[in-house]
């Protein structure tokens, strides 16, 4: 079980993540999920934004998701959803779930909120069988220096009002690292308010386990 709980920021972001899902991020989570099939495991699944975008050749999504509020939310869009979708309790960096038993492993506005997101790409890449898919969409720091300083600036404080996001993560080369191959990925910009200048850098794209 989780022991996560950010009470403000949940109810803050469920709220205002409508205006944000159709200024454009909506069509990010539908190009994120196409193509996809069988088993999923969805990280920080939040309060289930994501699952209206999975196709139907979806057998199963796991949403792992550790705080309460969004978890509760999460759970009311699985009954909507056109896949089946079991939400469950749990952390990134300790994923319930037998190794090599998922075909593939969705984040999607998360890597940059775990404490420690090479172990919760390790476990990514344990319960990945062996040719199967990470796909990603994340905040991460820019390619231009003047923006990246500006971001390392604001690392210090954004995490504390922004449940836990460091907008300085160099996550695509972290994947790398955990041992998936990178098969695409684009960068680009998404800033639908201006208080979103510190997140506005992301990728988006497939990884593949080996």
């Amino acid at each position: 079980m989780s022991a996560v709980s950010n009470p403000i920021f949940a109810r803050v972001y469920a709220r205002v993540s409508a205006k944000t899902e159709k200024a454009g991020q909506a069509e990010h989570r539908r190009e994120l999920l196409e193509g996809l099939s069988g088993r999923v495991v969805e990280v920080g699944a939040g309060h289930g934004l994501n699952f209206a975008h999975y196709p139907a050749t979806v057998e199963e999504v796991i949403a792992v998701e550790p705080e309460p509020f969004l978890r509760a939310r999460a759970q009311e869009a699985a009954a909507r959803a056109e896949v089946p979708v079991r939400v469950v309790d749990g952390v990134a960096d300790e994923l319930p779930l037998d190794t090599g038993s998922m075909d593939a492993g969705a984040a999607s506005l998360v890597l940059c909120t775990v404490p420690d997101p090479r172990r919760a790409l390790a476990e990514l890449h344990r319960v990945i069988r062996p040719g199967g898919e990470l796909r990603f969409y994340e905040h991460v720091l820019a390619d231009q220096p003047r923006y990246a300083r500006v971001q390392h600036a604001v690392s210090k404080v954004w995490p504390w009002f922004a449940g836990g996001c460091h907008p300085n993560r160099a996550t695509g080369e972290a994947i790398a690292q955990a041992g998936f191959v990178l098969e695409r990925q684009r960068r680009f910009v998404f800033r639908p308010f201006v208080v979103e200048a510190p997140v506005a850098p992301r990728i988006l794209g497939v990884a593949r386990r080996p």
